[in-house]
Parts: structure tokens; C-alpha cells; sequence
């Protein structure tokens, strides 16, 4: 930062002040002194310029009010601004409070204890509430409105200052004694604050200022410290709250009177005197320090004695008391800035975040980019990079090598683009208090070393190089030097941080370079030159005061060194180079050059010249070319960027007063004065004089000046040297190509058109009757709409390519902008069937995008897309029409399985002959499984002919229903369902035989190939060998029941005794109850006690069901002995014989007969008499013929 000043007020009558307060939000400034003074005055600038802005704008008072109601010495100001209102104490005690009436102040309430002096008064953050503290220990809190909230007396104490918490939670009093006491809100004592400062200090102290800034315009960084405490003796401590035990302890050495923060708590002022050593007189001095303690600049103010600091609400100006006048001080701060590819990059803190709120402002398309950054150091550009240098996070990612190495960087440098994109980082351990960026390398120091860092940009490497970079160490591209060390350019050797914190006598204090030159400036004055990339020594400077900002020219021949005092001075490197004794001993910087300017805060070389540079003095604006001033500018901006005979200059002030939206008025351009100069001889004088003028201070800038003079007078010959004179190719092919045209308003409007003037020079054009260069010159603008109106304007017929080229590029124009509706209605007079095709899409048109595809030849190209379109948004039939009209069945089937339309996928692939229709429907079964649909896949595989795999899952069903004990009906149709799903293979299969036979081989050879095939390819052999099992097992089992119930007893239990035979298909327990139950009806008790016998050994039945088993055999069996008391109709003469006689269908009795009834599906068997009475087969339901 660099602070001067500027103004000076005087008191009337001499009247010494006692205290002066700014307020921060409406800018009203207010001083009491002896007599009951108490003015309050406001400084508003009052100019027309739009370029004088801020300090640069003269100011003048628009208020100077003198508030009579004090008889004392009015001592204590504070103003509460969220109210607008003013406090005011003096030393009678008397407390008045004023407030603004239609631009006057009154006053509005008055108090007076009447037994003591008030010796501070402090509003809190949100103007609530006010505390006035008493020297006698008495304390009160008020409200905004008058009323009292509570009081208290703090007997023993002798009160001096009291400030609030930004919570407004606690209350910190300062004693008289130098105590430091803090309270809550309510006036209970807490603890005594530790005052670490004061260390070593003898004699008594007295409490200066205490200040705790409230974080309204942010932090610097998380955990910054904020509250101020300083003592007369000068020794101050920083704290990051009431309970620090760690604060930064500063030793001013010198005698203080007032402190104050800035409006964003990062400057710190300290106002007092200073002794001159060996001397009894002392001066007035203004110290800055950061909340860290770091030393920032001093002011020498004059006067006699001091009495009060207060900064203005932008943290531009500060205001001080001395004697009987106020002096206003102006300040360029230190804004962490950058310009870089024509963005400006900045950096400004927000109450709301803990970060800092980096913007990369596009000056050219007034667009912005923001990203945050945490403990944010400092901004360098270069070219068109930003680097970004910040306090590394610990939740940061930081790179596998330094990892690896144990050791991670405290420190990390960001290499952004100019919208803020991070393209390469890195991490150090120094801590990189000064930066400089060149083309291909970032420099950094500390104190006592400087790091290089060549970094590379993702653009510039291949894909192997990037893949190198990120797993391989950067060797090479990383160096480390002492400051006290003296680099060779042979070393290479990978960076050494633990060298670099080897403390030296002479730190740095400030470096620039260029792409091949290093300047690093040291404290004492000296100023070392390095080569640069390769790092060695060249020459060592030395110079009487303390470098504050270096900066190199374009050619690195000439060094500007502005002083910690603001003194800018030249050094020009060739001459004393070339002074330098061969022993090698240091040349003086004073015996280069005598130039010097005083109160110099900003400078900038310009990039085109070595002898041109611009400088900032105070409020005015210096360019000087070869070392001769021309008339200053009066600004107050920051130098951007100074080429081409112009200098871009940003108000960085007035951007910060609302960086969330900055303005492009606040980015001004300025003309040096040989531009200028130029510029006004070829409008007043001409074309031959300037050229003479030109020659004389030649630049490519001033040529081009005459070269545009030129043509637009079609003086074609000097327009021609003029353009070769500033290397312009294309201007001079211009002039060619007007030498060759024979029509001068051809000429003329070529030449409106090279300046600019494109409605022009289609005017005169079209006036020409050449309404195809009219149309030509748009086309190559990129005018689509109005090549559209000169085509549909023109008498004859158009050229019908060009016009949907026309219609097509207006489409592009509304689709790069998501307008589709519009896009659709130009695509559709282009015919861009592609372009449509997108639109539809986007606007879910998909009734145009379907009409679109009816309309297109088949095997079009845009099929695929359109496919691929409806695909994406679900619309299965849609997709498929649009495969299979491009001949793409395969894309239409996967499309099918994609969105789970399974049969379609199926019916494609079966209509199409696909082979992999087997997989299809295996990955469809599946999924119908999953979500268990049996049946559904059932009929997939029945319909797919896959009749095996039908029968399979078939019978898994049936059996997990039979273990469910479901309705034995249902249970017997799932089992015949299934046989018959095994008669259709068989039947397949025979038929596949015959087809391979075709018609050369007997019946009995044809069946025994298709049993033996399928002996070969079945898995279950069990499916296909007892198909109908399960179905004759319910079949019998239903049998049973409907005869019992019937009355045909008998029948039923020789049903049942057949039921025997199936003990794997029914449980047995069901089995053997059921011919229970027969034989007892039919009074066979022997068959009954042997069914009792079969249940009673079951493994499968508990304990319980056992017992109740015994139970009823018991009761049945002591009444009826176990035999049979009548004979039987029928019996079983063949059981356990070697042959088993067919089982009746219809009655479930053995067939005895010869002849019988065969059904021709099941190939069961039924007597003939009781089958006529039926028209299905009663086992399988096929119908009888």
C-alpha cells in the first residue's frame, strides 16, 4: 500500500481538536475539541469527467456544520450508522445524541450524571445497543430509543475504554490502570484478559485504543485475528478473541494515541508520536500494520501533537486530528489484482464466506467468472495466465510425488487460464511472500530463498507428455536457491526446502523477471540480476534505500525500482554492465541515472518499447518516452496494460465498492500523446505532414494510423508504405486488390467495409446494382438474416443452394441459442433433415421426429439416429419402424431387449431368422423370472417352439404348488399342461427327423432316430420319460375322493390302493389317510389297519400327529377287529405278479378285457363301455374322435 497526503482543514480560531470518527456508511466526519467544539463535515466529489473517479475527482465540503450544546471540551465521538446517529460526550459529562433532519443535525436526546467524566462509548455491530462507561466505574447500556437497559457500578475500578464483541455477547472495559476486563452482555464479570505485550515492560501503562473489528467485510482468512489492544508505550497485541493465548505482539516504538481497523480489518492504523533518536523532539506518525503484525508503511504528519485516527468507509482515505486541524491522508491499497488475455482478475473478501471471492472479469464481453479460495496470498499474471498462490488446505489433493517424499508443501501456486480453469499446480514449503510469472516460468520467494517452477500448460503437451508429467517426478522443472548462495546453471538437481530456511542477514523484499532475466532486491538496497532459465549470477547492484516494486522493460535493459517512500528511480542494466570493473565490485545505482519521482505508487513498461513507460504519482498519471514527461492525466486507476501506444488503466476502487458487478465504465483507456498528436495532424493538417511526423517518431501503431488516413482518401500509394511499415500483410493485399478494381465507389466501399462500416458499404453496394458482394460481404460476417432479406429483396430468381444455406445457417443461429421452436421453422425451409431431426428431439416433438422418419428413403443415413432418438426417451415401435426401414434388424431387436419388449424382440428375431434367438429368449425367461412370471415365460418358450424348456419350467411350477398344497385341481391341470408341453416336443422332434429324412426311410426307422435323439440332447430324462406321472397321480387321487363322496366306497379305496404307486408325486400321509378313509367306509378293516400301520411308521409326521394317529387306530380297532367283513366285488389277482394289467382312466380298475379304449395324446386306457360316455379324454382333455 501506498499512503500521501492530500488535504488539510482547518479549525476556526485555532481550537485544538480532542477527537475525530468517520462514518463508514453515509460519510459524515466529525471533530470535538476545546470549548465545546463539535463540527461535523462531509467530503463529496462534484465532477462531470465520467473518467474522474474516486481520488482522482476533486473533493469539496458539502457539509461544515458547527453542533452548539457542549460548554466543555467535547472528548468522545461515535457515530451509530445503521441509525444515523451521532453520540457525543465532553467533560462535564454530558451525553447528547443527534440525529439528520432534512440535512441538519439536532439534537435529539441529552443526558447528564452530574458526578462524572464519560471516558468512552461504544455502539455495538447492529446499532442496538450502546455502553457508556464513567471514569468513576459506572456503567451503562441503552437502547437506539433513549431507554435505559441496565446499570452498574464497578466499585474500585477507574473505567477508559469499553468496546463490544462482534456478537455483541461480551463486553471488553479498559481500566486506567492498563487492565483489560471482559463481561457478558448482561454485566457479569468473567475473567481478566491475559495481556501478553506487555512482557518485559516497566513503568506504568495506560490503554491507548482498543479496537475489535466485526468482520462486516470479511476475513482475510479463517481465524485471522481481529481485536486490537494497544498501550501508550506503543506495545500493542492482536488477538483472534477475548481468550487468545497466542496473539501477535507488536512493538511500535513509539508513544500511541489512537488505533483504528480499516472497513475490512486488514490494516491496521496506529496514530502517536515518534522520538527522534539522540534527539528530544518527536513527529507525528501513522504506522499500518496487518492483523499478523507485519509492518505495511509509515507517515510523517506534521503538527505538534496528534489526537485521533479515523478511516473513511471505503478504506481510501484517513482522517487525523492534529492541533487544531484535520488532515486527510489518501490510500492505494495492495488489492491482490491481475490482468491477464483482457480479463481483470480480483480479489475481495464476503462476511457470508471464509474464503476469498476470486473474480475473472472478460473486459471484452463483460462476462464474469467466480471461484473461492481459502487463505488467498497474493495474484500474478503473465501473458494469458493467472497464478494463484494460497496457504495449502489440508483437505487439498496435492501431488503423488511430493506424497510420496513425506513431506507435503505448506504452500500452493494455482496456474489458472483467464476463466479461472486451474491447468497445473504445484506446492512449496517457502512461503512465497513475493511472486513473478514469465511465459514459462513462476518465480517465488521468501525472506531468504527463491524457487522456480517451470510449468507447463495442457494445450502445449501430448498425450504421452501429460501421461509423463503426472506419474514422473518434475525433474528439472523445479529449482531452489539461498539468496546467499551463488547458482551455477549446471545445477539441476531436484529442490532441496530444507536449505531454504537457512535465516540470513539480508532478506528480500522484492523480485520481478522477464523470459530471460531474474531480478531479486534485498533490504539492504542491493539489487541482484540473474540469468534466466538457466540460473546463474550476472551482476550485483547496490542502492541506497529499500526496493519496494520492481519492474523489468521489454528488452530487460532498463530496471525500475520504486522505494518503500514511494521514490521511483532507473537503473539501466547494459550501462553499468558495461561500467563494472573486471574485480568484480558492485557498481552504484545513483551513478546510472539522476531521474527520480517522488509519491510514485503504480508503474508499467510498455510492451512494444524500452524507452516508454507509465507511472502513477499521487493522482496523476506520468508517460514518459525516453526519460521526458508528457502533461499528465489525472486518475486514479491501476495500470492494466500499456501497448501499442495505448494505456489501459481499471479503477480498481470503484469496482470494490461493488465487485460483485463491475462496470465497464470503470476500464479506461488512455492515448499517449504522439497518438493523439498524430491523429489531430491527419485531421487538420494531412496526410503529407503526418507522414513527415511519423517518420520522425516512427511506432506500427502511428503507421497503421496513416495507412487507414490513407485509404480512406484512396491515396493507394501511401497507404501501401504505410502498411509495409508496420508489417500489415493484409492491409497491403487490400491495397492490391483496390488497385485492380477500375470503379472508384468500388473502392470506396471496399474501404467502408475494411473500417467497419458494413451498412454502409451494403448500401452502396446495392446502389451499384451488386447485391451479390452485398451478399457476399454478409455471408462472410456471418449475417445470415440479412443475406436472407437481400436474397428474398432481389428482383430476379435466387439461387436456391444459397438460399437454404441461408435458411440452414439461421437454424444454426436459433439452435446455438436452444431456441428450437424457431430452428425448426428454418430447418424445415432448408431442408436439414439432420438439424430437424435434433430439434424435434430436443423439443419432444416426437410426433414431428415420427413423421420425419416416414418421410425419409429407406437405408437413410439419419434412420440410425432417429432410432437411437426414440430409443432413449422408451418409444419402442417408434425405434423398431425406424431400424428396419434402414435395414437394421439387429438394432431394432437389442432396442426390443433394452426397454424389455421381449415378445417383439422375440417376433423380430423369429421373422428375421436371427440365430441368436436362442439367448434372446433365455435373457427373457430370466427376466420374467425375476419378477416371477412363470406362466408369461412359459408361453415365451411355447411360442418360441422351445416346447422343452416350457415343460421344464411347467413342472417346477406344478411342484412348488403341490408343495404349497394348493386345490388338487389346479395342481393336476399345471401337471397336464405340462405333459403336453413334452408331447409337442416329441413331436417336433419327430418332425425335425422327417425333414431330415425327407420321406427315404421307413416309420419304424424314423421314430427310433427321434427317440434316439432325443435320448441324446435331453438333460432330463425324467420329464420326458414320465411325463404324465403327476398328472395320473391327481388325476387318480381326484378319482378317489369323487367316488368316496359319491357312495361308491368301494371303488374309492381300489382307486386309493392304485394311489400307492405314486408316493413320490402325492405325500404319502395324504396317500395312506385317503385309503383310511375308503377302506373303513367299505368296513375292509384289514386294508384300513394296514393303511393305519403305513401312516403310523411315517417318518415325516410329528410326534403329536403320531399320537393322534394311535388314538384313532386305537378307537376304531377295539370295536372292529382288523379284517375284512365281506368279500370284495373285486381283487387284485395279479398284485405282485410279473405283470401289470392297465389301470381304467374312468373307474380306476384294472382293465381285464382284451380290448380297450387308447387315447391317442396320453396313450392312456379306458374300458370301452364307460369311455362312450365321454367327449374328452378324462386324464388329458383331448378331445375323443
Amino acid at each position: 500500500m501506498f499512503i500521501y497526503l492530500s488535504k488539510k482543514i482547518a479549525i476556526p480560531n485555532n481550537i485544538q481538536l480532542r477527537c475525530v470518527s468517520w462514518n463508514k456508511e453515509q460519510g459524515f466526519i466529525t471533530c470535538g475539541g476545546e470549548d465545546g467544539l463539535l463540527k461535523v463535515l462531509k467530503l463529496e466529489t462534484q465532477t462531470d469527467d465520467a473518467k474522474l473517479k474516486g481520488l482522482a475527482a476533486p473533493s469539496n465540503l458539502s457539509m461544515n456544520q458547527t453542533l452548539e450544546g457542549h460548554s466543555g471540551a467535547v472528548q468522545v465521538v461515535t457515530w451509530n450508522e445503521q441509525y444515523e446517529k451521532l453520540t457525543t460526550s465532553d467533560q462535564n459529562g454530558l451525553i447528547i445524541v443527534w440525529m439528520l433532519y432534512k440535512g441538519v443535525w439536532y439534537e435529539e436526546m441529552i443526558n447528564n450524571r452530574n458526578k462524572s467524566v464519560v471516558r468512552s462509548m461504544s455502539w455495538n455491530a447492529d446499532g442496538q445497543k450502546i455502553c457508556i462507561v464513567y471514569e468513576d466505574g459506572a456503567v451503562i447500556v441503552g437502547s437506539v430509543d433513549g431507554n435505559r437497559i441496565w446499570g452498574k457500578e464497578l466499585k474500585g475500578s477507574q473505567l477508559a475504554h469499553v468496546v463490544w464483541s462482534p456478537d455483541s455477547k461480551i463486553l471488553l472495559f479498559g481500566m486506567a490502570s492498563g487492565e483489560v476486563h471482559i463481561y457478558d452482555n448482561q454485566g457479569n464479570f468473567i475473567m481478566k484478559m491475559s495481556i501478553s505485550c506487555l512482557t518485559s515492560a516497566s513503568g506504568a501503562v495506560s490503554i491507548a485504543g482498543i479496537h475489535w473489528y466485526a468482520g462486516s467485510g470479511g476475513y482475510m482468512e479463517p481465524g485471522c485475528p481481529c481485536l486490537a489492544i494497544c498501550f501508550d508505550n506503543g506495545r500493542c497485541q492482536i488477538m483472534r478473541n477475548e481468550n487468545d493465548e497466542d496473539p501477535v505482539c507488536i512493538d511500535t516504538l513509539m508513544n500511541v494515541v489512537s488505533i483504528q481497523w480499516n472497513h475490512c480489518g486488514n490494516v491496521l492504523a496506529v496514530a502517536g508520536s515518534l522520538r527522534v533518536p539522540n534527539m528530544e523532539k518527536e513527529f507525528n506518525v501513522l504506522q499500518f500494520y496487518t492483523p499478523y503484525g507485519e509492518h505495511l508503511r509509515t507517515l510523517k504528519v506534521p503538527g505538534k501533537q496528534m489526537s485521533g485516527v479515523a478511516w473513511e468507509g471505503g478504506g481510501l482515505r484517513i482522517g487525523l486530528a492534529v492541533d487544531s486541524h484535520i488532515y486527510f491522508a489518501n490510500i492505494r491499497p495492495d488489492y491482490k489484482w491481475g490482468y491477464c488475455c483482457s480479463t481483470v482478475v480480483y480479489a475481495y473478501t464476503k462476511p457470508d464466506r471464509p474464503e476469498y471471492c476470486v473474480v475473472f472479469w472478460d473486459t471484452k464481453n463483460n462476462e464474469k467468472t467466480v471461484k473461492y479460495v481459502r487463505s488467498l496470498m497474493s495474484i500474478t499474471t503473465c501473458g494469458d495466465f493467472c497464478l494463484l498462490t494460497s496457504k495449502a488446505d489440508d483437505t487439498q489433493h496435492q501431488d503423488d510425488a511430493e506424497v510420496e517424499s513425506g513431506s507435503p508443501g505448506r504452500f500452493v501456486l494455482i496456474l489458472c487460464n483467464s476463466i479461472g480453469t486451474p491447468l497445473d499446480s504445484n506446492y512449496v514449503d517457502i512461503e512465497p511472500l513475493f511472486v513473478a510469472m514469465t511465459r514459462t516460468h513462476v518465480i517465488a520467494a521468501s525472506k531468504e530463498a527463491f524457487y522456480l517452477w517451470q510449468y507447463r500448460v495442457a494445450k502445449k503437451l501430448t498425450a504421452l507428455e501429460i501421461n509423463q508429467v503426472t506419474r514422473t517426478k518434475k525433474e528439472g522443472r523445479e529449482r531452489l536457491y539461498h539468496i546467499d548462495s551463488n547458482p551455477s546453471p549446471a545445477a539441476t538437481i531436484s529442490p532441496d526446502f530444507s536449505k531454504a530456511f537457512t535465516a540470513t542477514r539480508d532478506p528480500i523484499c522484492c523480485i520481478t523477471a522477464t523470459d530471460k532475466t531474474l531480478i531479486v532486491g534485498r533490504e539492504s538496497g542491493a539489487i541482484l540480476t540473474y540469468s534466466l532459465p538457466h540460473v546463474s549470477l550476472v551482476h550485483k547492484y547496490s542502492s541506497s534505500n529499500r526496493a519496494h516494486h520492481l519492474c523489468l522493460n521489454c528488452d530487460s535493459s532498463r530496471l525500475a525500482i520504486i522505494d518503500i517512500a514511494g521514490v521511483l528511480t532507473l537503473l539501466d542494466l547494459e550501462t553499468v554492465s558495461t561500467t563494472e570493473d573486471g574485480a568484480g565490485n558492485c557498481a552504484s545505482a545513483e551513478d546510472v541515472s539522476r531521474f527520480e519521482r517522488k509519491d510514485v505508487w503504480d508503474m508499467k513498461w510498455a510492451n512494444d518499447n524500452p524507452n516508454l513507460f507509465a507511472m502513477m504519482e499521487k493522482t496523476r498519471m506520468y508517460v514518459f518516452r525516453n526519460l521526458n514527461p508528457e502533461e499528465p492525466i489525472q486518475t486514479s486507476g491501476y495500470i492494466c496494460h500499456f501497448d501499442d501506444l495505448e494505456i489501459k488503466s481499471v479503477l480498481l476502487d470503484e469496482i470494490m465498492k461493488d465487485p460483485e458487478r463491475p462496470n465497464k465504465d470503470n476500464l479506461i483507456n488512455f492515448e499517449i500523446r504522439s497518438l493523439r498528436d498524430s491523429r489531430a495532424l491527419i485531421e487538420k493538417v494531412g496526410i503529407e505532414d503526418a507522414s513527415q511526423f511519423i517518420e520522425d517518431n516512427p511506432h506500427p501503431r502511428l503507421w497503421r494510423l496513416l495507412a487507414e488516413a490513407a485509404l480512406q482518401k484512396l491515396d493507394l500509394k501511401t497507404a501501401e508504405q504505410a502498411f509495409v511499415r508496420c508489417k500489415d500483410y493484409q492491409g497491403i493485399q487490400l491495397v492490391k486488390r483496390l488497385g485492380n478494381l477500375h470503379s472508384e465507389p468500388m473502392k470506396q466501399a471496399e474501404v467502408v467495409a475494411y473500417f467497419g462500416k458494413f451498412e454502409e458499404a451494403e448500401r452502396m453496394y446495392v446502389d451499384m446494382d451488386r447485391r451479390d458482394l452485398a451478399i457476399s460481404l454478409r455471408i462472410k460476417l456471418g449475417d445470415w438474416f440479412r443475406v436472407l432479406y437481400l436474397l428474398k429483396a432481389s428482383s430476379g430468381d435466387c439461387d436456391d443452394t444459397l438460399l437454404e444455406q441461408a435458411y440452414n445457417a439461421i437454424g444454426d443461429y436459433f439452435a446455438d441459442r436452444q431456441k428450437w421452436v424457431n430452428a425448426v421453422q428454418y430447418y424445415l425451409q432448408g431442408s436439414n433433415q439432420e438439424r430437424l431431426a435434433e430439434c424435434y428431439y430436443m423439443l419432444e416433438d416426437y410426433g414431428g421426429l415420427e413423421s420425419l422418419t416416414m418421410s425419409l428413403p429407406e437405408n437413410h443415413k439419419l434412420l440410425v439416429e432417429i432410432g437411437q432418438m426414440f430409443a432413449t426417451v422408451g418409444m419402442c415401435d417408434q425405434a423398431v419402424n425406424a431400424y428396419l426401414k434402414c435395414n437394421q434388424p439387429k438394432a431394432a431387436v437389442d432396442t426390443c431387449v433394452h426397454l424389455n419388449q421381449w415378445n417383439k424382440a422375440v417376433e423380430l428375431a423369429r421373422n428375421h431368422n436371427m440365430k441368436e434367438i436362442k439367448s434372446l429368449l433365455s435373457k427373457y425367461a430370466s427376466h420374467l423370472l425375476e419378477k416371477n412370471k412363470t406362466l408369461e415365460a412359459v408361453e415365451l418358450y411355447r411360442k418360441a417352439r422351445h416346447f422343452l424348456e416350457a415343460a421344464k419350467l411347467m413342472f417346477k411350477m406344478a411342484d412348488e404348488e403341490a408343495k404349497k398344497r394348493s386345490r388338487p385341481l389346479r395342481v393336476k391341470k399345471l401337471y397336464v399342461l405340462a405333459a403336453h408341453l413334452v408331447e409337442n416336443y416329441h413331436q417336433q422332434v419327430k418332425m425335425a427327423q422327417q425333414s431330415k429324412a425327407k420321406g427315404k426311410k421307413s416309420e419304424a426307422t424314423l421314430a427310433l432316430a427321434g427317440l434316439l435323439e432325443e435320448d441324446a440332447t435331453s438333460a432330463d430324462s425324467r420329464i420326458i420319460d414320465n411325463a404324465w406321472r403327476g398328472a395320473e397321480a391327481y388325476h387318480f387321487f381326484l378319482l378317489s375322493q369323487r367316488q368316496l363322496y359319491t357312495g361308491n366306497a368301494e371303488n374309492a379305496m381300489l382307486t386309493a390302493l392304485h394311489l400307492r404307486d405314486y408316493e413320490d408325486v402325492i405325500p404319502a400321509v395324504e396317500i395312506y389317510s385317503l385309503l383310511a378313509v375308503c377302506s373303513a367306509t367299505c368296513r375292509a378293516f384289514a386294508i384300513c389297519s394296514q393303511a393305519f400301520v403305513c401312516l403310523e411308521s411315517l417318518e415325516s409326521l410329528e410326534t403329536d400327529q403320531r399320537q393322534q394317529y394311535e388314538d384313532l387306530a386305537l378307537q376304531i380297532f377295539t370295536k372292529h377287529p382288523p379284517k375284512n367283513t365281506r368279500a370284495l366285488e373285486q381283487d387284485r389277482p395279479l398284485e405282485g405278479g410279473e405283470e401289470k394289467l392297465p389301470t381304467c382312466i374312468v373307474t380306476g380298475l384294472p382293465i381285464q378285457q382284451y380290448q380297450f379304449w387308447l387315447c391317442g395324446v396320453c396313450k392312456h386306457c379306458a374300458t370301452e363301455d364307460k369311455i362312450s360316455n365321454y367327449s374328452c379324454c378324462p386324464l388329458c382333455h383331448s378331445v375323443i374322435t
